[in-house]
């Protein structure tokens, strides 16, 4: 049993996000580390992987997706990951039961499904997907010939939650738009999906990814229930917070000194590293949570961390020839931390507007 202070639970959690020290693994790897990343936007991991890889280039990432190595599907907490085209057979059946539930409570579609059969659904979802990808629009128009009293946009949420529905190029392909058609992993990564996942599996690669982290953060993370009968059965080390709270770790994980610096660092829309726990002291504190999470309709900013910790938000506007990156603090930032995000932010730019004439990070008074 040992004792974690906030700082070195933030120091720990930082190191298996690689946000420490920049990582030299290959962007498929991390994409696995991590356990995928949600990505219910098109580009966000784009900006997760350049932050936390030494030298990501986009055409990566892109060529990943185009190849079929990498995926776009509704994962953890029944939102869109990016992940491995192994993890996306591995993952899937893990998460069946979350999108069951779904399919019962909710609140735009479940009273659209009432009595539905399912199996018949799922016959007739792979029949409309077998000769090519479907946008939802077109899914929902293809099931309702077969139920045309039921509302299409609920059968095509249906078939999402029935069956592994992957997003396909080129859509979120870096430098391209399209809209998001859906295909069936089976068919599109020419493999089965796994029939037997190990959910203790799951466990020890969140530990690795976010830990350490109580069986709540694991089920927060995962949208699963009943987890505790899964860590009990690991050989785990039991840590103990500043204020009481029983976190699991790996017995071996890094859990770096609490001095340890943790540089500026720039973090996409919806970052999993904000939404990986139920207990968010570690990355940010009670007011910028509130302020993250009482953005409108649900999207989150980008944001930053000085000295390890959730600082505020940023976005970057672009016109023909110039970009911008706009820094706005939550809270006072030193000339040292301003700095620090200037020349990171040039960075940024670098990385999302590498062909402008002019380049500009401007910090916004706290």
């Amino acid at each position: 049993m040992g004792t974690l202070s906030l700082r070195a639970l933030n120091r720990a959690t930082l190191a298996r996000q690689h946000l420490l020290a920049r990582s030299t693994m290959p962007a498929i790897a991390m994409v696995e580390h991590l356990v995928g990343m949600q990505a219910q936007a098109p580009f966000p991991p784009y900006t997760g992987l350049w932050t936390r890889l030494a030298d990501f280039q986009p055409g990566t990432l892109a060529d990943a997706l185009i190849d079929r190595q990498v995926v776009r599907i509704v994962l953890m907490r029944g939102t869109v990951h990016l992940v491995s085209a192994a993890d996306a057979c591995f993952l899937r059946p893990l998460i069946q039961p979350l999108l069951d539930r779904d399919l019962r409570t909710n609140t735009q579609h479940a009273r659209h499904l009432t009595d539905l059969d399912l199996t018949e659904l799922t016959e007739a979802a792979r029949k409309a997907l077998a000769e090519q990808p479907l946008t939802a629009k077109e899914l929902g128009a293809a099931l309702a010939q077969h139920w045309p009293d039921r509302e299409p946009s609920a059968l095509a949420h249906a078939a999402r939650g029935v069956l592994p529905l992957v997003q396909v190029p080129p859509r979120a392909v870096w430098g391209h738009s399209g809209l998001t058609r859906y295909h069936t992993a089976e068919h599109w990564l020419d493999r089965d999906l796994d029939k037997s996942p190990d959910p203790k599996r799951l466990a020890l690669r969140y530990l690795a990814a976010f830990g350490p982290a109580s069986v709540a953060d694991l089920q927060a993370w995962s949208g699963l229930t009943r987890l505790r009968e899964v860590t009990d059965t690991l050989d785990l080390r039991t840590l103990t917070t500043d204020d009481g709270r029983e976190l699991l770790d790996l017995p071996d994980a890094p859990r770096p000194d609490e001095d340890t610096p943790a540089p500026v660092r720039f973090l996409p829309e919806f970052d999993n590293l904000l939404l990986s726990h139920v207990d968010r002291t570690r990355a940010m504190n009670d007011e910028h949570r509130k302020r993250l999470f009482g953005v409108k309709n649900g999207v989150f900013p980008g944001t930053f961390l000085v000295d390890g910790f959730l600082r505020g938000s940023w976005r970057i506007t672009k016109q023909r020839k110039s970009a911008v990156l706009t820094i706005t603090p939550w809270a006072r930032t030193t000339k040292k931390d301003q700095t620090a995000l200037t020349k990171e932010g040039l960075r940024l730019l670098d990385f999302h507007a590498p062909a402008a004439e002019s380049k500009d990070v401007r910090i916004e008074s706290s």
